[in-house]
């Protein structure tokens, strides 16, 4: 499968829904996602939505017209896509958007991790320096060459 870009429509339902905070809007894959205490309930894939939902929600979605998400090929456990008309009124969208949300906010938070702190760019890998220092050698015996 080709990586689709989403439409400038799915992104604009998406984010005309956005909640209040303390939800946050990152990126996830390119994309706007929305994550409550660190947990992902909900995003924009391809060209449509994703929607992070407990058991019991998710089969009532699937039952009026959303479908598993499956994202290149594999069915992510715990999400679903809600019916294209949904994403088309977000009168429909927006209830379903609380669900996810409330999903989220009663999983425990997770860390943050540690970033790694970044190189000043000095020093070099060795690996790096050989494979330049070989391709400079190939280099100058081809122009003795043509001599």
């Amino acid at each position: 499968m080709e990586w689709q870009k989403p439409s400038p429509r799915v992104i604009e339902a998406f984010e005309a829904l956005a909640p209040p905070p303390p939800v946050e809007q990152r990126k996830m894959f390119g994309m706007p996602a929305y994550f409550a205490g660190g947990n992902i309930f909900a995003g924009v894939f391809a060209d449509t939505i994703m929607l992070r939902l407990p058991d019991a929600e998710r089969a009532k979605l699937i039952k009026a017209g959303g479908a598993p998400f499956v994202p290149m090929g594999r069915a992510m456990r715990e999400y679903v896509t809600p019916p294209p008309s949904y994403i088309e009124d977000p009168a429909k969208l927006r209830p379903w958007l609380k669900k996810p949300q409330a999903f989220a906010e009663a999983l425990p938070p997770k860390r943050t991790k540690a970033k790694k702190p970044k190189t000043t760019g000095a020093a070099k890998p060795a690996a790096v320096t050989r494979s330049m220092a070989r391709s400079q050698s190939s280099t100058r015996r081809v122009r003795f060459a043509q001599v």
